[in-house]
């Protein structure tokens, strides 16, 4: 089948990425070579996920990590394998990962690259040994510090607004690598015969309205009274409005590809427990906010835009409201 840069079938993730890179301004292609590592990465815990219960992989490691959540072999199997492809390339000068308290150095002699990298190694670990999807995500920033050196804290805490490129991998019943580079949003799928992600959603927009919401109602008691409101408004026909349906996986990433593809809004407000929220700004909601934006949609915090957000800690934690344009609006409206 034909190759070409406007997504006929036959397009490798590999060429997709390729074919970009002449658009951008002053390219050196290092960007398209980390984001081929990342496709690497991305084929190799997958492979991993598919056969966890055949290779011993199901279960906890007895560690727990910096969020105080049990860690699963699979995350930590994930984790490494993404600093292993990555560190080693000279395309990054630092690393952030959700499961490590402090920044990831690129060791020596490994260059120091001119871009920084922050991932969800495996998110939804709470899925793994049921067999529910869970994935990856991941966001690309260019450094702050002088270039060559070993990356510092300062090149991990930037805003979402100043990614270059973000995405997440579907570990599920297809593996899907989605990611933008600022240019749309382009869904890839991994066919296990040829052992290649081909493009199967090309420039995806989001519904500008949907008809779910995916929230974890088990937290109804702990919300604010704000978010209580809102969440009996989505639910309840009246005023012209039908009733939205609720639909949760409970991992963001499949709750939110699901959303990204059929429309609606994925939320997680803080609570009583998590008063600031309970997912974190740099390793979910800015990356997947960048990716929703880029499609058409649109994510708050509540009270402003989640990519406005300046982030002051590694681990940082954040509220989300995020998904179709107008079901946003409409969430940030009922909860004044």
């Amino acid at each position: 089948m034909p190759t070409t840069r406007h997504g006929l079938p036959g397009t490798t993730l590999e060429r997709h990425i390729m074919d970009r890179q002449p658009d951008a301004p002053q390219a050196t292609g290092e960007l398209t070579r980390l984001l081929q590592q990342l496709n690497l990465a991305a084929k190799i815990i997958g492979s991993r996920v598919s056969r966890a219960g055949l290779a011993g992989m199901l279960g906890l490691t007895g560690d727990v990590n910096v969020q105080g959540e049990r860690v699963q072999k699979l995350d930590e199997y994930a984790n490494q394998t993404i600093v292993r492809v990555i560190e080693a390339g000279g395309y990054c000068c630092v690393m952030g990962s959700e499961e490590v308290a402090e920044p990831i150095p690129i060791p020596d002699p490994y260059p120091k690259g001119r871009y920084v990298l922050q991932f969800d190694p495996l998110d939804g670990s709470g899925n793994i040994d049921i067999n529910a999807s869970i994935g990856t995500i991941f966001s690309i920033h260019r450094r702050k510090s002088p270039a060559g050196e070993a990356g510092v804290l300062s090149d991990l805490l930037q805003p979402g607004r100043d990614i270059v490129a973000a995405g997440y991998i579907v570990y599920g019943s297809s593996n899907m690598f989605v990611y933008s580079a600022g240019d749309g949003v382009h869904g890839f799928t991994y066919d296990p015969g040829v052992g290649e992600f081909f493009l199967s959603h090309n420039d995806i927009r989001i519904p500008e309205r949907g008809s779910t919401y995916s929230i974890n109602e088990g937290n109804y008691h702990k919300w604010t009274p704000e978010v209580r409101r809102w969440v009996d408004w989505v639910k309840r026909a009246d005023e012209g409005k039908k009733a939205y349906s609720l639909r949760y996986i409970g991992a963001m990433v499949a709750d939110l590809h699901r959303t990204l593809l059929r429309g609606g809004i994925f939320a997680y407000p803080a609570d009583l427990k998590n008063t600031h929220g309970k997912l974190r700004l740099l390793y979910e909601a800015s990356p997947m906010a960048f990716v929703i934006e880029h499609a058409g949609g649109a994510a708050s915090t509540g009270t402003g835009r989640v990519l406005d957000v300046e982030p002051t800690a590694l681990h940082q934690r954040t509220p989300v409201f995020i998904g179709s344009k107008l079901d946003v609006e409409d969430a940030v409206r009922v909860m004044g």
